[in-house]
């Protein structure tokens, strides 16, 4: 019994490493062109970024796709990243694009990334608004005075329970 669960232990470990072993580290990807913000609307400002053409390469842009036509990107001190910016059309269609950039220097690279057009803005999903609405509170309303009863009432009922369990304490002794 103990040598089947140490060969299957064994197995699933090695498999385990295998996995891991095969796994892309997409953090550290330097072959992609990343497009900011990835939804824009026509007339919005879009950034992109890469660092694929190394911490002092600088890149032409190209993104006639959406109509926006070349830009370049210069180096940067933002994690040794090309950065540049273009603006999408006013008259730019909805669909997804694709933004092209070709290193210059010494990485001759070409980078892609897209850009999706959208004729809608896009609420910002990061800023809540509104109250949560949890069950918990809330449920005398904002009135002071009754705030400062139901803390009256608090402060009694743990008076009363500290009494009696001094009571208690004093009973038990005799």
């Amino acid at each position: 019994m103990r040598r089947t669960a140490r060969l299957l232990t064994g197995s699933a470990l090695a498999v385990a490493i295998a996995g891991l072993a095969s796994v892309p580290a997409y953090a550290a990807d330097t072959r992609s062109l990343e497009v900011v913000p990835a939804t824009a609307v026509p007339g919005s400002e879009v950034t992109v970024n890469t660092a694929a053409c190394g911490a002092d390469g600088s890149a032409a842009g190209d993104a006639t796709a959406v109509g926006a036509g070349t830009f370049t990107l210069m180096p940067s001190t933002h994690e040794q990243d090309a950065i540049g910016r273009f603006r999408v059309p006013p008259g730019a269609q909805p669909g997804t694009y694709e933004i092209v950039a070709k290193c210059s220097g010494a990485r001759q690279t070409t980078v892609t990334g897209d850009l999706m057009v959208s004729l809608t803005a896009l609420k910002d999903p990061a800023l809540p608004r509104g109250s949560v609405h949890t069950g918990v509170g809330g449920a005398l309303g904002p009135d002071p005075v009754k705030s400062a009863a139901g803390v009256a009432a608090l402060a009694i009922a743990a008076a009363g329970g500290t009494w009696l369990l001094h009571r208690r304490v004093r009973d038990d002794r005799t």
